[in-house]
């Protein structure tokens, strides 16, 4: 199959990338979809004058998508998935994601609490022998997420996206950077977590027939 049939229009990556992250400013949502955010603002425009997005201005404003752009979003995914015939791949890839996601929900908690006798109490990370433990699970974790992304990126490539975000925030994790586990907007969690919303809303399953993941 031709790349250009699997590369995603970068006014639908701008209108998808806003429906998996939510409300956001333009510095995140270029993140979210690798673009440059000049090119990202000028699709915004383009998608604001469409009715599909909407712009709340101030220190907390942002960009959102509007009922009219989820509905847009929906059919225009969903014709994509199906123009390029990889529907039955990203099914498979789902499948196996989702034993993926509950064991990266015990990997968060475990990172996050500490059974300290008997008890659940938060990690003041104080104790480095076991932080490391936990990271070198994420790390292993990492390896086998990576195994899935790679064929959702093979079938359609605004899935490689994911990928490189998932392995910077665990490669900075690993260097000392530890909120890029579970505490940042791009850490390796929240990457996740779009990416799960990303997979639901491709293939059309609601949120509440889903495992919930945080």
């Amino acid at each position: 199959m031709p790349h250009s049939s699997r590369q995603t229009s970068s006014n639908l990556l701008v209108l998808h990338s806003l429906r998996c992250i939510g409300f956001a400013g333009l510095a995140r949502i270029a993140d979210a979809a690798g673009l440059p955010e000049s090119d990202v603002e000028s699709e915004l425009i383009d998608l604001a004058r469409a009715g599909h997005v909407s712009h709340t201005p101030g220190d907390f404003g942002g960009w959102g998508l509007t009922e009219s752009g989820r509905a847009a979003d929906a059919v225009r995914i969903a014709g994509e998935l199906d123009t390029v015939g990889a529907r039955t791949t990203v099914a498979q890839a789902y499948d196996a994601f989702t034993p993926l996601n509950t064991e990266l929900l015990d990997l968060c908690t475990a990172w996050q609490l500490r059974i300290v006798d008997g008890v659940a109490r938060p990690n003041e990370h104080t104790d480095p022998v076991y932080d490391s433990r936990v990271l070198d699970l994420f790390t292993d974790f990492g390896h086998r997420a990576d195994v899935v992304c790679a064929e959702l990126s093979a079938a359609l490539t605004r899935f490689e996206r994911y990928r490189v975000r998932l392995t910077e925030a665990l490669t900075r994790a690993r260097s000392g950077e530890l909120d890029y586990l579970v505490d940042r907007f791009d850490s390796y969690h929240t990457v996740w977590f779009q990416l799960h919303e990303d997979l639901l809303v491709t293939l059309g399953i609601p949120r509440d027939w889903a495992a919930a993941d945080r």
